[in-house]
């Protein structure tokens, strides 16, 4: 199996990708290097580059930018991409990136894999954005409860807490969640929901967040690599059903923080 047949499958699968405009290629590397093994990582990071080699895989499989661009535009002449250029050129690893096809791909695709992790069953009741938003309706409760629902889940991949607006004790029933810059807080109220959960690279403060306060719309935030690491595992379990003949390991990512903080007085 070469390189170019792994991306092949995906786009070939994926009529809502625009073959022309797609960041789902090959950022660096042979498309026809035979792949033998496949490190899965959200972002591939120079750590998750120095890990894939020393693990001696021939292709790392990325959702998000190799050179802190969603273009990923040519790098060389960058001083700043000089170390992990070099790093990678010389070991002859190859990065492909899922971006487009794995944010919508049906089931087990990104923000599938957000609303499974969280406790959110069945399909959505509405899409918006072209399929990245969702909205899930649950029985009401209270948001402030609901909010340490979603912190205790995503306390298994390093962000045991979450940042709420909204009064503690509004019920809330109908919710929308999307995943990096999928998070339009305008969208969710045109598809009815009453809770949205965001991630910060999807909403800013000044705009979308004061918005929802304004107007009485409770928010959720988490980190982006949260919200996008179940979809990074479903990644990883579909590569190595639909792909026998490679090993398939996954690094994990999740948050991108830290939390450092101080006892305080409630």
């Amino acid at each position: 199996m070469m390189v170019k047949d792994i991306v092949e499958h995906f786009l070939s699968r994926a009529d809502w990708v625009d073959r022309n405009k797609t960041v789902d290629r090959v950022i660096i590397g042979d498309p026809e290097t035979r792949v033998r093994s496949c490190l899965v990582t959200w972002m591939p990071g120079l750590s998750a580059l120095q890990e894939a080699i020393s693990k001696g895989h021939d292709l790392v499989i990325c959702h998000e930018p190799t050179f802190w661009d969603h273009l990923d535009r040519n790098p060389w002449g960058e001083p700043r991409a000089a170390e992990k250029l070099g790093l990678v050129e010389k070991q002859g690893l190859v990065i492909v990136r899922i971006h487009d096809s794995w944010d919508r791909w049906p089931e087990i695709g990104i923000p599938w894999a957000w609303a499974r992790f969280l406790g959110l069953e069945g399909g959505p009741e509405s899409v918006g954005a072209g399929g990245y938003q969702h909205r899930y309706d649950i029985d009401p409760v209270k948001l402030d409860e609901f909010a340490l629902d979603v912190a205790s889940r995503c306390s298994s991949i390093g962000e045991p807490l979450v940042q709420v607006s909204g009064e503690p004790d509004r019920l809330v029933s109908r919710v929308g969640i999307g995943t990096g810059c999928g998070c339009a807080i305008g969208t969710y109220l045109e598809m009815g929901c009453d809770c949205s959960i965001v991630c910060d690279d999807g909403s800013i403060y000044w705009r979308e967040i004061q918005m929802a306060k304004d107007l009485g719309h409770p928010v959720i935030r988490v980190n982006h690599g949260t919200s996008e690491e179940p979809g990074m595992v479903t990644l990883t379990n579909y590569v190595a059903e639909n792909f026998p003949s490679i090993r398939v390991e996954h690094m994990p990512h999740g948050s991108s923080f830290r939390l450092v903080g101080g006892v305080f007085d409630d």
